[in-house]
């Protein structure tokens, strides 16, 4: 029987090197895992019965705090079924908790350590509040792409440094040695192995007229002289040289992991 991959996605930190990795499957099952780019180290946070819409999603800038859209389909639950969350990195029990209701909108970005701005459009309600944060009323996105996934996913890759080249949704993030590395954010029908959104990625030469391009990877970044990028269900590491990348290292197999219920320390 073929082995059915985990799907990942991670959340870096903006300001230091920290990083969430959310692990989906089977297909209404996420994990939460911290993750220290520093020592490449992995730390289970909290199992969801549920959906995390990672694209609407995102970690505080000194990693301490996730903001996340997630949906449970119980209707009749105080939440309406879905919500948006803001927990303590890597965990997911909320310390600000809105619900909603349905899946239109939700999410949101950290604009700071401490404030965030709400995907809001209509019907979140407020059900529990943290000091420790506040909503940032003043922030508006500097592009518009809608009310879902890529108007939170977009506006967050190009904060990042990732450069927008429209009309196509690709972008470009340039690295060491004249280098590029170049996302293709792909809308439309679900497939074998992702939803109605993924990515591609490629590995753009000094020249560029020469391609490397990398494995089916759904989620690639950059971290120093290193791409991180999943493939499989697995977190690979590689360094990248003046005449291209070298040899993948495993950082880790996500696949085997299974349901586990974790007690937030909080």
């Amino acid at each position: 029987m073929r082995r059915v991959p985990a799907r990942l996605h991670v959340l870096l930190a903006p300001k230091v090197r920290l990083g969430v990795v959310l692990r989906r499957g089977p297909s209404r099952q996420v994990a939460s895992i911290g993750w220290d780019l520093r020592t490449d180290e992995f730390t289970l946070g909290q199992w969801l019965n549920g959906r995390i819409y990672e694209r609407r999603s995102d970690l505080s800038p000194d990693g301490r705090r996730l903001i996340y859209f997630a949906m449970n389909g119980r209707w009749q639950d105080p939440t309406g079924g879905s919500w948006t969350a803001i927990s303590r990195a890597p965990y997911l029990k909320a310390d600000v908790l809105l619900g909603k209701g349905d899946c239109w909108h939700g999410g949101g970005l950290f604009t700071g350590p401490r404030t965030y701005w709400l995907n809001d459009g209509y019907g979140h309600r407020p059900m529990r509040a943290s000091g420790e944060v506040r909503r940032d009323e003043d922030y508006r996105p500097a592009g518009s792409y809608g009310g879902e996934c890529p108007h939170v996913y977009y506006n967050r890759l190009q904060r990042d440094g990732w450069t927008f080249r429209e009309p196509e949704t690709v972008f470009d993030k340039p690295l060491r040695h004249g280098w590029t590395l170049r996302k293709y954010a792909h809308a439309g029908p679900p497939g074998v192995g992702h939803g109605c959104y993924w990515d591609e990625h490629r590995l753009i030469a000094p020249d560029g007229t020469g391609t490397a391009l990398l494995p089916a990877c759904s989620w690639a970044e950059v971290d120093g002289d290193d791409i991180v990028y999943a493939a499989e269900g697995a977190l690979y590491r590689v360094r990248l040289r003046a005449g291209g990348p070298q040899e993948a290292r495993l950082l880790h197999d996500f696949t085997p992991m299974r349901f586990k219920a974790v007690a937030a320390p909080y």
